[in-house]
């Protein structure tokens, strides 16, 4: 298959998860044509699957898929989890703190420091790839009351 050949999403704007499992393992894909289709991808009826992804050492899309995981986590906190529900977010999180993967383990312990602490929210880190390009754990200062 050539590079960016895919032609599984009936519709790209919102594929299924089949369809993304399908994409993300494919190692020719690329991203569909169109502005920020990262952000979009962010969803709650999406994001095990990127989680999934994610964890999974062979997923030639893996990167991506743990950069759709930080979008998520930080829409989640900057909007006071009016995005995506505190729950929901929670019940990730658990998911990820167990799969064994160390870096989707440190989006777990970099999500729990933002929601500890949410100006530790920057842009470029959590929405355009720093925390992925760049993998650290966030430090966050003494808390304030």
């Amino acid at each position: 298959m050539a590079e960016g050949s895919f032609t599984g999403f009936a519709r790209p704007a919102v594929p299924t998860p089949q369809e993304i499992r399908d994409w993300a393992l494919d190692p020719y894909s690329t991203a569909p044509e169109g502005r920020q289709w990262d952000l979009t991808q962010a969803t709650d009826e999406l994001v095990d699957t990127w989680l999934d992804l994610a964890a999974d050492a062979t997923c030639p899309k893996r990167s991506f898929a743990l950069h759709v995981l930080y979008i998520y986590a930080g829409d989640a906190v900057r909007t006071n989890f009016r995005v995506h529900a505190r729950k929901r977010v929670d019940r990730l999180l658990e998911k990820a703190v167990g799969c064994g993967d160390q870096y989707v383990e440190l989006w777990a312990a970099n999500t729990k420091a933002l929601i500890r602490q949410p100006d530790l929210f920057d842009y470029h880190e959590w929405c355009n790839g720093g925390l992925v390009r760049r993998p650290r754990r966030l430090n966050p200062g003494p808390t304030r009351k």
